[in-house]
């Protein structure tokens, strides 16, 4: 049932980064749900399952794919806010986060808020989409959250390295640190420990019966409205919105190939690292040669090159312009998780979500802790606080889905901050370039070239890593596979319907066919 892959003749299948994530989903698809009701339970789980990387307080996008009808994106990503203010007026701090390997400083507190829109996205995924009704829906993270779960290797360790920010306040000690006696509970949960957020499955219940309007107009607004030091208001819950997105689309190798459309600049960056490895001669190339990591490597530096700040101009590369239309929308490249789901019927749901790391602060009585997608270091090329007010921030995030030349459904994403655009780009080139079948194109080594630095997974040629390794002085053989490189959740439909799946074990990934 946990392997990362089945070659089961299943109709329906579900891919994520959590055992109980996928459970939830699974759940709903039995229960008669489509692939819709399960991607909403799954995110909804996650919440619980995978707290440092999926929030009602964050946002995402939903690639949804209905048989017989255009290819849409669901986009409830994080808004920033509509009026301005200085690092004088709101809570605004920065933290060191230690990987282990290495530390980075992010910025948190109630200032680092962007207007949330999670719960707005789920609801009009549901209205447009959906099947059973959202009673039905949030039960499988209403259970989870009131009984809790283990905390795993995996999330125990990003829980480790997020310290800092969830440790920050009362209500995170209380729900994210172990309770070692009555006057201390600052210990952050373990391997094992068990993660219990009884308050969240209270507020899922009654969001399920009030609907958006409690977080966006009523009780939850008026919560965040009151505190102290907030970067929103509840001016800017009231004016949020979903927006329907037309995805990029173009055909590679036979392969149709739809992403998130700008202003995510995610899906930009590998529709051009692909365009540019079509163009490559891959006469006697095969996966893993040298000639093959070199033409990739060199697609990422180009594509580095083109990559959009705002305010910054784009290099003059073939390809690029489609980047001109991120320009203005501040990036946030945080930490995410990704949910595939196909069921009987053939529909495709991918779904990617981020809470960025959290900023510290949980809504009383929710459970939910606020995002902090404004403390993105490169948010604004003038430094914090100068952002475009009122503004759809864009997004590494990269829900896609793939027809094949056999007119197999591949819906797939990753989590991985900015190293989306890689792992994506090398899922896609796997299948669609190398004729990879599913698993074999998540389990493949990856690499990542950013800023001069080339990573690279251990498992190429020696030959190749040699290669690599004189090529670019700058440049790390990993010694395992490893969570940097992305995590790829991925689900398949061929034609007859027979469903398979591959899930990323680089982060914790599990598929459960039915």
């Amino acid at each position: 049932m946990n392997d990362m892959t089945k070659e089961t003749h299943s109709f329906a299948g579900v891919a994520a980064g959590h055992e109980e994530t996928a459970k939830a989903a699974v759940e709903i698809l039995d229960a008669g749900g489509n692939a819709f009701d399960a991607a909403i339970a799954g995110f909804l789980a996650a919440c619980v399952a995978e707290p440092v990387l999926a929030s009602l307080g964050g946002g995402g996008f939903l690639m949804a794919q209905v048989p017989g009808k255009p290819t849409r994106i669901f986009d409830f990503f994080t808004q920033t806010p509509s009026t301005s203010s200085s690092p004088d007026d709101v809570d605004f701090h920065a933290i060191t986060a230690d990987f282990g390997t290495a530390q980075q400083e992010f910025h948190i507190g109630l200032g680092s808020v962007a207007t949330p829109g999670a719960v707005a996205g789920i609801f009009d995924i549901h209205k447009h989409l959906g099947r059973l009704p959202m009673s039905e829906i949030v039960k499988p993270a209403v259970r989870l959250a009131k009984s809790g779960l283990p905390i795993n290797d995996f999330q125990a360790y990003l829980l480790t390295v997020v310290e800092p920010i969830y440790t920050e306040t009362q209500e995170s000690r209380r729900q994210y640190c172990r309770k070692i006696s009555d006057d201390d509970d600052t210990k952050i949960k373990i391997v094992g420990d068990t993660f219990r957020a009884p308050e969240l499955g209270d507020f899922l219940e009654v969001l399920a019966i009030e609907g958006p309007s409690l977080f966006y107009k009523g009780e939850i607004a008026d919560q965040i409205g009151a505190f102290t030091g907030c970067s929103i208001n509840k001016a800017d819950l009231a004016r949020y919105n979903v927006i329907h997105r037309d995805p990029i689309s173009s055909v590679m190798n036979n392969h149709r190939i739809s992403i998130n459309p700008t202003p995510a600049i995610g899906g930009a960056l590998i529709m051009l690292a692909l365009s540019m490895l079509d163009k490559t001669d891959r006469k006697d190339m095969s996966f893993g040669t040298v000639e093959h990591v070199r033409a990739m490597v060199s697609i990422m530096d180009e594509c580095n090159a083109a990559r959009v700040k705002s305010g910054i101009d784009l290099n003059p590369i073939e390809g690029a312009e489609i980047l001109h239309e991120v320009a203005g929308h501040p990036p946030a490249h945080r930490g995410t998780t990704h949910i595939s789901v196909a069921d009987n019927d053939g529909n495709v749901a991918a779904m990617t979500v981020s809470n960025g790391e959290g900023c510290g602060a949980i809504i009383p009585g929710t459970g939910i802790m606020l995002n902090n997608m404004l403390g993105e270091e490169d948010l604004n090329a003038a430094g914090f606080f100068n952002w475009p007010l009122n503004t759809r921030m864009s997004s590494m995030m990269s829900p896609g889905v793939m027809v094949s030349p056999d007119g197999d459904v591949i819906g797939f994403g990753s989590g991985g901050s900015n190293r989306i655009r890689s792992a994506v780009t090398q899922f896609i080139a796997n299948m669609a370039f190398f004729d990879m079948n599913l698993s074999d194109a998540v389990l493949a080594p990856r690499l990542h070239l950013e800023g001069g630095k080339l990573d690279v997974e251990p498992d190429f040629p020696s030959e190749t890593l040699k290669a690599l390794k004189d090529d670019y002085i700058d440049s790390k053989t990993w010694p395992a596979p490893n969570m940097f490189f992305g995590g790829v959740h991925a689900i398949q439909r061929s034609q007859r319907g027979i469903v398979t799946g591959a899930a990323d074990p680089r982060r914790g990934g599990v598929f459960i066919p039915l």
